[in-house]
């Protein structure tokens, strides 16, 4: 998976997280059915907004989600996953970018890439990508051409620029590339007044990945030597960042312009989610919310000093418990309650049994992917091995600072129900 925007399942409430996985597993499925099992690793994160946005605009029916099959990341439990023109949409896009990525990354000679038989292999699958997008693409009225012509010129812009090149000129061919994407989800739903702001959205939305990208890969790409728009334009972090914030802005404003349907997951992806992925890239982000800064509590809560003793006098406290601290558990090992019996030992499975399930997991792809999972041996809850620690740098909450918006797709009491 790759992408700028990773939300944290505990910013979104219950049904924003089932139409976020709904979507995501529709383009992975999208991919499947139109182009093969191989083009599923090129699902990402950020493709998933082109089946978002169609979605948002469109009149509900009763035939957007299908019941797909178990799935490891999904725990092996099946679910609702979005389908139709949107998800097929997506699948393109991703499926001709991933394309491009592929064979930037031979160009670059990245790892495995460098060496001639992979990088032949690669280009050809490449070149399969490329056809295989342009035919679903024409089945839903896209023209890729416009994302292979952007692809082209980059090759060409990069191996122009220099210093004092402006870092604009470099992200041209990507924001044009996400802005045709963007406008066409208009098309697909039928709202031609809303092609103008989506395509300015999609613009800054790709101008925003290009220079995320960058700045992630920066320290990387100098220390092997790999070309960057950064470095290659003499561009400062600081600048970088303004024009990113500036991006985050101009996305806003865009999207007051589109009339939608149903908006919640769009706006929270865009407007709230956004900002965190340029904190993030910038390493910007405020505290985590499982370690509240000291003295964040009233007094005498687990992070703030203690409270002062009401009975502090030379007398002490009147209602003192002889047996030591008032509020001591008498219950408690060494109290007057002579303590609980230990508790047992939890019970754990043979080694052939445990054996056989781990195995299970191991074939299902469960104890990379699902998460989390149970011990074979021990029925605890384990992480699966590739998901990575929650994303939860936020302090939950401020994805109900709606000021600017004022919007009723935001709805606080939707937007912040998973916090709460």
């Amino acid at each position: 998976m790759f992408g700028i925007i990773r939300p944290c399942r505990h910013r979104l409430s219950e049904g924003l997280a089932t139409s976020w996985t709904a979507h995501l597993c529709g383009l992975c499925l999208a991919l499947r059915d139109d182009h093969g099992q191989l083009a599923r690793v090129a699902t990402n994160y950020d493709g998933l907004i082109i089946s978002v946005l169609v979605e948002a605009q469109s009149e509900r029916s009763g035939d957007w989600r299908r019941t797909a099959g178990p799935c490891p990341l999904r725990g092996m439990r099946t679910a609702p996953v979005a389908k139709g023109e949107g998800a097929r949409l997506a699948a393109a896009v991703s499926l001709v970018l991933a394309s491009a990525k592929v064979r930037d990354h031979i160009a670059d000679r990245d790892g495995l890439l460098g060496r001639r038989p992979v990088a032949a292999a690669a280009r050809r699958v490449a070149g399969s990508w490329d056809r295989k997008g342009a035919s679903v693409g024409a089945g839903i009225g896209f023209d890729t051409a416009v994302l292979v012509d952007a692809v082209d010129r980059q090759t060409g812009i990069e191996a122009l620029a220099g210093p004092g090149t402006p870092l604009l000129t470099v992200t041209e061919p990507t924001e044009t590339a996400t802005a045709a994407a963007f406008e066409h989800t208009a098309v697909l739903a039928g709202r031609p007044g809303n092609r103008a702001p989506l395509a300015e959205a999609g613009r800054l939305f790709g101008r925003l990945a290009h220079l995320l990208d960058a700045v992630e890969d920066l320290t990387a790409d100098q220390v092997s030597g790999a070309w960057n728009p950064l470095t290659a334009t003499g561009t400062g972090l600081a600048e970088a960042r303004r024009l990113c914030d500036d991006a985050v802005h101009g996305i806003r404003l865009a999207l007051r312009e589109v009339e939608f349907t149903d908006a919640k997951l769009a706006h929270v992806l865009l407007v709230h989610e956004l900002p965190r992925s340029v904190d993030r890239a910038f390493g910007t982000l405020g505290h985590v919310c499982a370690t509240p800064a000291e003295g964040s509590y009233p007094p005498g809560g687990p992070y703030g000093p203690p409270r002062q003793n009401p009975y502090g006098g030379p007398y002490g406290n009147p209602y003192q418990n002889p047996h030591g601290d008032p509020y001591q558990n008498p219950y408690a090992p060494g109290g007057p309650g002579g303590g609980f019996p230990p508790p047992e030992p939890p019970r754990r499975r043979n080694w052939f049994t445990g054996c056989a399930i781990w195995t299970g997991l191991c074939c299902t792809c469960q104890l990379c992917c699902r998460n989390p999972y149970h011990d074979p041996w021990t029925g605890q809850p384990r992480e699966g091995w590739c998901r990575g620690d929650c994303d939860c740098d936020c302090d939950c909450c401020d994805v109900c600072d709606c000021c600017e918006c004022s919007c009723e797709c935001c709805e606080c009491v939707e937007c912040c129900s998973g916090c709460n």
